[in-house]
């Protein structure tokens, strides 16, 4: 786990997505859990030397994000939107998901989706030692975000609102995004820990706001030309907007996801 600040650390190399705890004088707090099973025993077992988990938070519904929280302890706290999606949650799906990020891994029979114990709709705080736990839904990603700010850390998590890799919009809700981006730049912190990708400060919020915008103008300038679905599909490959892009088979699954659903958006 690399150190972000005294109590905050986050998990990148064994995890999916970026799973997250803050040590306090009363316990831990995790945000996030990592998918693969052997990765989130590791994980748990890397953050019980800190101390009990008080309370884990899921940020969204994706199972990179979820499909750990049965091996860790604390209270589980997600969206009511995200409790909905672990509900109707399928492990053969979850299965399938395995063998194309990461291949041969098999679940235990310790895995469950685990329900959450609290949810929330809007805001929620709550209070472990010295530290205070700001819950904010902020859709963007998904209809269901949740970004966690601790201000005594001077740190906000922000999820997959903030990617630093490649974006997924499969289930995103594109306006409210980038006012979500917008919101997120009133908060006065120095680290801003993403889903995905190295832990930054305020400038990756510009960064992301900025990414959001290319794509939906791509396809909205595409609309306007009267172009097909499947001729956006076929023609556009975000090579000349983001150049650094790798080029390989999942990248160019995720344009083309990603180009669909924003065409389906903002043709509606």
């Amino acid at each position: 786990m690399e150190k972000i600040t005294k109590n905050v650390y986050v998990e990148s190399k064994i995890s999916l997505c970026n799973s997250s705890c803050v040590v306090t004088k009363e316990g831990v707090v995790i945000i996030d859990t990592p998918m693969v099973p052997a990765m989130a025993k590791q994980h748990a077992a890397e953050i019980s030397k800190f101390g009990e988990v008080r309370y884990v938070v899921n940020t969204e519904p994706h199972g990179d994000h979820i499909s750990g929280d049965c091996y860790f302890g604390g209270t589980l706290i997600t969206h009511e939107g995200t409790r909905d999606a672990i509900l109707a949650s399928k492990v053969e799906d979850l299965k399938a998901m395995l063998q194309r990020t990461a291949p041969g891994t098999q679940l235990d029979k310790d895995f469950r989706y685990r329900p959450p114990d609290i949810t929330l709709t809007d805001r929620l705080t709550f209070y472990l030692g010295d530290h205070s736990f700001h819950l904010i839904h902020m859709p963007g990603h998904t209809p269901y975000q949740v970004a966690v700010y601790v201000p005594e850390e001077r740190t906000i998590f922000t999820s997959d609102n903030i990617s630093r890799t490649i974006p997924f919009f499969h289930q995103c809700v594109p306006d409210a995004w980038l006012k979500t981006l917008k919101e997120m730049e009133k908060y006065d912190v120095d680290y801003v820990v993403p889903g995905h990708g190295d832990v930054g400060d305020k400038k990756c919020i510009k960064e992301m706001y900025d990414t959001v915008t290319i794509w939906l103008n791509t396809i909205k300038d595409a609309i306007k030309k009267g172009m097909t679905l499947q001729e956006v599909q076929s023609k556009i490959t975000m090579a000349k907007e983001f150049p650094n892009l790798p080029r390989d088979e999942r990248t160019n699954g995720i344009i083309q996801m990603n180009v669909t659903r924003l065409y389906e958006i903002l043709t509606k």
